[in-house]
This record gives structure tokens, C-alpha cells and sequence, in this order.
């Protein structure tokens, strides 16, 4: 095979697999619908053809084999033609395991929250400790300025995505990668457009379990009940690491908001950090990614040296900018617990500073009514709350999330002598309006969105910006 052809090249995951094919040697084309950056400029800058648009031209000259990413459907006129000619296609979970995972460790991170941080974390810690690892992380992570690289030698780090495969494969993409160090960070319902409850969710984890052979290791979260249900299942090696609960390894936080923390072993100090990321649940995902490191053989000093040099992840909490004295935040989340959590380990730093969340529900489970009840008290760290009309992309009207429900009950829930904390906004122009006439010096903002929220931070920052 030399010609390798990609449906679907600027999502996240198929852009890695576009880097890593390239770096086989391979010649690599791709399309999509929505070409942009930063996927877009990352792949021309490795010189890596793409057509906008789907169409049966983009299949020639002939390629020897086409990855199919899991957001493209039956009816896609490109996808139709590759099976109309008989061209040999995958999908990318099953090519990254025969093309650079079999045969090497594959360690892999899961859960419903955290995983992007965690992955990238893992990369730095293996990277900082020499041990040259290979990743597909399903983000940007900052040190790397990419998310995927072909391995040189055993370690691959992967984020495992419990979301499912392709249009043919609706298994789990981590079912593909047969991890010989697994981590299992959390575990809550989500992606109500593929699973119907959280039983389904946990028959994957299971099946998941069973691919660790004996001599590998899970990495688990003890604080987490599902998490524990699930181990009495493991073949593997289970080592427990927790924050609240007493484990094996732990963290005690150090400064409230998470900047510092010491790591124990058996109830015995190892180290401590020092590093720019906020709150309990990024301690979590250090802590993990330590967990995995040591178990694996890392001497502790390297362990903590990346832990303390990673940079972080863009649009994780990721300051984008400050004018006026506003801080304004970039932030993917798009569950109340990671809502929660976020805004908790940003409250611990800026104090009593004013705090507002602007939050765009766009992912298929945040547009519909699955999280309803969780979705306010997620913001109680917030000062003032922002929330964009979901877009109903079909669903009806009973389905939708009801964003003025979630408004009223957060108003409701106010002193008398305060005003309103939360406002309902049709789109990103009125949130930016909405923030240009009441934010003030010393405010900070965080928008949470899972997509571009209508280039909000550009339009935000030229509404603060003074004239």
C-alpha cells in the first residue's frame, strides 16, 4: 500500500492518523465538508492534499486504501463510490491497531471526563523521560504543537474514545486498541445520541477490561464508584489511585486551587508538584498519568519533571486573552461534571472575582433534555451565567434542552436583593453585546463550547477592547 485516502481528514483523530501515515512513508490525500483551521493548516503544512467537499473525483487517482472517519453516513456520494469500485477501506480505530499499535504497548486512557488532559499528560511524562513515545491525542496538547506521532520505539499513548467506530462498526473506538496499560479515569453517562443509558456504557467498559492481558496493569480511580464496579472483571494488574479515598497512590492537595500537590505511595511522600493547571480534577489526571508512569518503571524525578513542565491543552481552560482587565477563558466542556469541575478549580485562583460562563450546548447530548436537572447546579461557582439556545439539528421541541427552564431555576435560586445571574441569548452576537454592556475591570470569563461558538472570542474581544 502506498496511497492512502481519508474521508473525514480534519476531525480530530483522522487528522492524527493522516500525521502518522505520512510518517510511514505513505502518500496521504484526504476531504471533508468544512475545511479549517487548525487541522487544515497543520495537515498543509506536512503537505498533505485536501479536497473540500465530498465527491467521487476525490478518489482519484485510485487509492490503495481509504480510512472512513465515523462521522460519515451512508449516502456520502465519496463513500458510495468507494464501495461501488470495491476499494478496500477501514476504519481509522482499525488501521491505527494493525498499522502502528500491534506489537508495541499501547497505553490508553479512558473515561468519561478528562481524557484529552490525561493522554497529553502521559505524552509528556514519556517524552520528558526519553522514552520517545508515539500518541493520538484527541486534542491540541501545547508541548507538542500536534496530536499524534508515529512511535520509534514500544509506547503509544492513545485517548480512548467510547464513542463508536464508523459507519460499519458501531463498537467503541478503544475496543480496537488492546491497551497494555489502561487507565479509567471516570465513569457517567454521556453520548445519549449512541448510547440509550448507562448500562450500555458499562457493558463496553467491561469488554474493554477483558483485552488487558494478565501482565498489564489498569490504572483505576478509586474515588469513582463505577469505576470500582468494573474491576472485579480485570485480568490485568489493578492499581488503584485516588484523591478523596484512601489508595495505594494518592494526592493531597497542597494549595486550593490545585497549583500544588504532593504524590504518596503507599501512604509514603514521593514528591510534590508545582504546575499552571486549576482544580481537583486535574490533579486527578496528573495523578493518573504518575500512577501509570510508575508502575510502568519511571523513576520518580522524571515522573515529576513532566508532570511540571506540561504546558496544558488548548481550549482547557486555556487563557486565550486579557483586555481591560477581563480575562477571557477557551474551555471544551460539555458535561455538568466537567462544568462543575472547571469552574471550581478556576473560583479556587481568582477568589472572589467576578465570574462569568458563557456556554453554547451543541454536543448531541448537551442539546437534548438528558442533563437537565444537572445542568444548574454545575454553575454554582459562577457569578453569572450566559446560555445559548441549542440548535434543534432534529430533534423536537419536548427533546430539546430547555435553556429557559435552566435559567429560571438558576435565577430563582438568587437572593432577592441580587439581580438576575443568568440570561438566555438567541446567539454568540448577543452574548458578546450582553458582556460588552455589564463586564467591568477584574472579571473573568469562560466559554464552554465543544465547537467554534460562532468565532465568539474574536467578536468578545473587540467589544472589550477600549476604542
Amino acid at each position: 500500500m502506498t496511497h492512502l485516502h481519508i474521508i473525514g481528514i480534519c476531525g480530530t483523530a483522522m487528522a492524527g492518523l493522516a500525521i502518522m501515515a505520512k510518517e510511514l512513508g505513505l502518500q496521504v490525500t484526504g476531504s471533508d465538508s468544512g475545511i479549517y483551521p487548525p487541522m487544515s493548516t497543520l495537515l498543509a503544512s506536512l503537505a498533505i492534499p485536501m479536497q473540500e467537499g465530498f465527491s467521487p473525483a476525490n478518489l482519484e487517482p485510485r487509492p490503495d486504501l481509504v480510512l472512513v472517519g465515523n462521522t460519515i453516513s451512508r449516502g456520502n456520494p465519496e463513500l458510495e463510490a468507494v464501495l461501488d469500485q470495491g476499494i478496500p477501506y477501514r476504519s481509522g480505530a482499525q488501521w491505527l491497531f494493525e498499522q502502528v499499535l500491534e506489537g508495541r504497548h499501547p497505553v490508553v486512557a479512558t473515561g468519561t471526563h478528562g481524557k484529552t488532559t490525561t493522554t497529553s499528560l502521559l505524552a509528556r511524562i514519556w517524552e520528558e523521560a526519553g522514552w520517545q513515545p508515539g500518541f493520538l491525542i484527541g486534542g491540541m496538547p501545547l508541548d507538542f504543537g500536534r496530536g499524534a506521532r508515529l512511535p520509534t520505539g514500544p509506547w503509544v499513548i492513545v485517548e480512548g474514545d467510547e464513542y463508536d467506530t464508523a459507519f460499519f462498526d458501531k463498537r467503541p473506538k478503544f475496543l480496537h486498541y488492546r491497551p497494555r496499560t489502561l487507565l479509567i479515569n471516570n465513569l457517567e453517562f454521556d453520548h445519549a445520541d449512541i448510547y440509550p443509558d448507562l448500562e450500555s456504557i458499562r457493558r463496553q467498559f467491561r469488554l474493554l477490561l477483558r483485552s488487558v492481558p494478565a501482565s498489564g496493569h489498569v490504572i483505576a480511580n478509586g474515588d469513582d464508584p463505577e469505576v470500582e464496579a468494573l474491576l472485579s472483571l480485570s485480568f490485568g494488574q489493578v492499581v488503584r489511585y485516588g484523591i478523596t479515598t484512601r489508595q495505594p497512590f494518592m494526592a493531597k492537595l497542597e494549595s486550593p486551587d490545585g497549583r500544588r500537590w504532593g504524590l504518596y505511595r503507599e501512604g509514603v511522600w514521593l514528591f510534590s508538584v508545582t504546575w499552571s493547571l486549576l482544580g481537583q480534577h486535574n490533579v486527578a489526571n496528573g495523578l493518573a498519568a504518575a500512577t501509570a508512569a510508575l508502575v510502568n518503571g519511571m523513576a520518580p524525578e522524571q515522573v515529576k519533571a513532566g508532570l511540571e513542565g506540561f504546558q496544558g491543552v488548548a481550549r482547557r481552560l486555556q487563557r486565550r486573552f486579557e483586555v481591560n482587565q477581563i480575562a477571557v477563558y477557551d474551555d471544551f466542556a460539555h458535561h455538568p461534571t466537567a462544568i462543575a469541575t472547571t469552574l471550581a478549580g478556576l473560583r479556587a485562583a481568582i477568589g472572589p472575582a467576578r465570574l462569568w460562563v458563557i456556554v453554547e450546548p451543541r454536543s448531541n447530548t448537551m442539546r437534548t433534555r438528558v442533563h437537565q436537572d444537572r445542568l444548574a447546579p454545575a454553575f454554582a461557582d459562577a457569578d453569572r451565567v450566559i446560555l445559548a439556545r441549542p440548535q434543534a439539528r432534529g430533534l423536537t421541541s419536548d427533546a430539546l434542552l430547555d435553556v429557559e427552564a435552566v435559567v429560571a431555576q438558576l435565577n430563582d435560586d438568587q437572593p432577592p436583593e441580587q439581580s438576575a445571574k443568568a440570561t438566555v441569548v438567541a446567539n454568540a452576537d448577543e452574548a458578546v453585546q450582553l458582556l460588552g454592556r455589564e463586564a467591568r475591570p477584574g472579571d473573568h470569563m469562560v466559554i464552554m463550547s465543544n465547537g467554534g461558538f460562532d468565532d465568539i472570542h474574536q467578536k468578545l474581544k473587540q467589544e472589550l477592547t477600549p476604542i
